[in-house]
């Protein structure tokens, strides 16, 4: 069991892209890709987004969420899915701990830009996936 939360630690340390997942309007799920850039705990996940997006709407509605960290290269595919819930952020301490240098791209007026939020995943559990094996956890086993 300790190798496989060493394994779920390391494929979300290392992972560059997650797998957002939302709930639509008509129950339908909801994936986008979106870069990694921030965890604060195994628990917690953070991603930048703009507020006029239509997922910023989907969450607000439904927090219900996962994010999914894959290592797809040959012969190693790991897969970790975590569930939980999904808040947004607006508030300028959260979006300051997340602003990285080149953002003004996106976010003309930088950090207060009203365009500029962040999601603050928090998860509830994990499952695990390689080798034809899967494992589901609590994140406080993490």
């Amino acid at each position: 069991m300790e190798d496989i939360k060493s394994q779920i630690r390391k494929l979300r340390q290392e992972a560059q892209v997650a797998y957002v997942g939302s709930v639509n309007e008509e129950g339908f799920p909801q994936i986008k890709g979106m870069l990694v850039l921030e965890h604060d705990s195994i628990k917690t996940h953070y991603f930048s987004t703009n507020t006029s997006s239509k997922r910023v709407k989907q969450f607000l509605n439904n927090p219900k969420a996962s994010v999914y960290y894959v290592d797809d290269t040959k012969d190693k595919y790991k897969g970790a899915l975590f569930t939980g819930t999904m808040e947004v952020c607006t508030d300028r301490e959260t979006k300051a701990m997340l602003w990285r240098e080149g953002f003004e791209m996106y976010y003309p007026k930088g950090i207060d830009d009203e365009d500029y939020c962040v999601y603050r995943f928090t998860a509830e559990t994990v499952n695990y996936y390689h080798g034809l094996r899967n494992a589901t956890l609590s994140v406080d086993e993490l």
